[in-house]
């Protein structure tokens, strides 16, 4: 395990962006994985395409790259990263009832990809709720978590 020292914290205690100029680019990958709950319902409408403001697991995997893509816009220490993918899936999981996101995110380069897919998958799950609100709501988000990175300093970690 790397150094347990907070490192967006400068030696003064204050918030600071990491400077990563000096590490050398490689690979990197990390897949982020959530969940929204919901009553059978609302499941029963989405998966029969009748959700009054369109298809929402496409506009949800969409709103998710878009997402990825703008991490350093929304979280203020992030580094602006030259995505080589992102992949967003949304599967109805009946058994919830719910919608099971995973996020892919793919990068070469100085630092990692996880904000990104975490990012990802928090929107296309915001995105949900938004296009079944009308419907629901009492929906859960819920265990958005990352699920397994690769490169970088700290190597690969597989969390499930």
């Amino acid at each position: 395990m790397s150094d347990p020292k907070l490192t967006h914290l400068d030696e003064h205690g204050q918030a600071s962006m990491v400077d990563v100029g000096a590490k050398p680019d490689t690979e990197r990958m990390a897949i982020a994985r959530g969940e929204i709950h919901m009553l059978k319902a609302t499941f029963d409408l989405i998966r029969d395409g009748q959700i009054k403001k369109g298809d929402v697991l496409t506009v949800a995997q969409i709103a998710g790259i878009t997402a990825a893509k703008r991490t350093s816009d929304l979280i203020p220490l992030c580094h602006p990263l030259p995505l080589t993918k992102v992949d967003v899936s949304l599967t109805l999981d009946e058994a919830l009832p719910g919608v099971v996101i995973t996020a892919t995110a793919k990068t070469v380069g100085k630092t990692g990809v996880e904000m990104e897919a975490l990012t990802a998958v928090s929107v296309a799950a915001l995105t949900v709720y938004d296009m079944a609100k009308a419907a629901e709501k009492t929906m859960r988000i819920q265990n958005i978590r990352l699920v397994e990175k690769h490169g970088g300093k700290s190597g690969d970690i597989i969390n499930e």
